[in-house]
């Protein structure tokens, strides 16, 4: 019989919190700007320079902790990570290894196979380094140090993923989480949630681990699902033919679908860490984690909570909904706006998230303010146009965040309410096809729906649904 074999995974995954200057300096943590324009002497490691640690990082980090149910290490330090890489400019990071501020949490999962806990082993503070970019063309590579001490959280979990899913579900997890505290955007293609997937296989029903490897290089959930099925099969290959999986760092090339070998996994006394001797410990008291703790925001569980007692809207809707903060935002914003929460989910539900669906916009891109679908919603309402205009109308919100009431009137898209006007066009309609009136008249109710589709297309769209159908039925006596 074929050997069964299960997949054990761990993931490290980097945050990039979202301060608004670096670590240990006042630079701008701003994504993007030229290359090297947001450094100054401490990052980028000049000589006889000295950080001073901003003090949000560790608000940030503690809120996470406490948000993913870890215990405060009360008492933490940073320490010195040594190693030599040309984006590295102090040639050591400073890093947390002995004290990490948080430690043994976990986060609640929930896949097909139902609920789970994931644990997480620790959460440590530490600065970013810098990028290289490879120009193929010239064959150089040339380092850009603006990443350079932007502030990181690492959250490593303990190896409790078996698939894939549960992977993504973690993930998700601790995207939402995170936005929700608002320490960071988590926005993978740039940079600023990154994970790095520890993968080993082993027969079933075996109580130890197999040899691992860590994967580096995965910018989205697709990539990461793609990577772990891929080792995944890579390691059951060598270990059927008899061979040794090498404990190894990995990069994934998610155009080929492949890994490759990058340097044989190094342990933590190849980096000969030791105390950094520039900053001071770091001392948390119980009324300083009392105050990160009263001023977190209202996380997802409690919204809906509220959404449940407050608002008149289907449970599946509030879930859906809630899942990114931004779209809850959203959703609260245009509530309050056109007090019509049932109709504001409404949009989302349908065609907020089929735009975002058809443009590949991420929750956190969307830029159209709230206050314009109220509006568009309130139109609506009145009667001044039709379903089927609004829904262009709000395409337009969608990009461009137009004010639909003056976008309504100087692309002149209101309902047509001159009764004479309307009847004009049914009735020329009704002369035109006298096939699909012979057809009505026989009982064909279907033949209606053609009549009206004539008549809404020689009114532009703009003619109330309800009144044509009407009209049409009246004549067509």
């Amino acid at each position: 019989m074929a050997k069964q074999y299960e997949t054990v995974i761990g993931l490290e995954v980097h945050i990039e919190l979202a301060t608004k200057t670096k670590i240990f300096c006042g630079c701008s943590t701003e994504f993007g700007g030229a290359p090297n324009s947001h450094t100054c002497p401490v990052c980028t490691g000049m000589p006889g320079s000295l950080p001073v640690l901003n003090k949000q990082v560790v608000e940030y980090a503690m809120a996470i902790g406490l948000a993913t149910n870890c215990k405060i290490t009360q008492v933490c330090k940073f320490d010195r990570k040594n190693y030599f890489y040309p984006d590295n400019p102090q040639n050591y990071q400073i890093s947390q290894l002995y004290l990490p501020i948080a430690r043994d949490g976990y986060v609640e999962i929930e896949t097909g196979n139902g609920k789970k806990k994931v644990r997480i082993h620790e959460m440590h503070m530490e600065e970013d380094a810098g990028k290289l970019i490879h120009d193929e063309w010239d064959d150089t590579s040339l380092v850009d140090y603006n990443r350079s001490g932007v502030p990181l959280v690492e959250i490593v979990s303990e190896p409790d993923m078996r698939t894939a899913d549960e992977v993504i579900a973690y993930l998700e997890k601790l995207r939402m989480i995170v936005q929700y505290l608002g320490a960071s955007d988590c926005k993978l293609q740039e940079g600023s949630m990154r994970a790095d997937v520890n993968l080993s296989v082993r027969e079933v029903g075996s109580e130890t681990f197999g040899t691992r490897t860590e994967m580096k290089n995965l910018n989205s959930f697709k990539a990461i699902a793609h990577a772990i099925e891929g080792e995944r099969q890579r390691q059951i290959e060598l270990l059927e033919e008899g061979k040794e999986v090498i404990q190894e760092t990995r990069r994934w090339d998610d155009n080929k679908e492949h890994s490759y070998a990058m340097r044989s996994k190094e342990d933590a006394q190849d980096y000969r860490y030791f105390p950094e001797p520039d900053l001071v410990p770091i001392v948390i008291s119980d009324e300083w984690i009392a105050r990160v703790k009263a001023a977190q925001p209202e996380l997802r569980s409690e919204k809906l909570e509220r959404y449940k007692k407050e608002f008149d809207i289907p449970e599946y809707d509030a879930e859906i909904i809630t899942e990114s903060k931004k779209t809850a935002d959203l959703f609260e914003a245009a509530a309050a706006a056109c007090g019509k929460p049932k109709k504001v989910a409404n949009w989302i539900m349908v065609e907020v998230f089929r735009l975002m669906k058809e443009t590949g916009t991420e929750p956190e891109d969307l830029t159209f303010s709230p206050e314009n679908l109220a509006k568009l919603i309130d139109l609506v309402d009145a009667g001044t146009i039709n379903g089927t205009v609004a829904k262009k109308v709000f395409e337009k919100i969608f990009t461009d965040n137009v004010d639909p009431e003056k976008y309504v009137e100087e692309q002149g898209l209101k309902t047509v309410s001159d009764e004479g006007a309307l009847k004009e066009v049914v009735e020329q309609v009704i002369a035109a096809n006298p096939k699909a009136v012979e057809d009505y008249k026989g009982g064909k109710e279907k033949a209606l729906g053609a009549l009206m589709g004539q008549t809404m297309r020689a009114m532009k769209g703009k003619a109330d649904p309800g009144v044509v159908n009407q009209m049409l039925r009246d004549m067509l006596k």
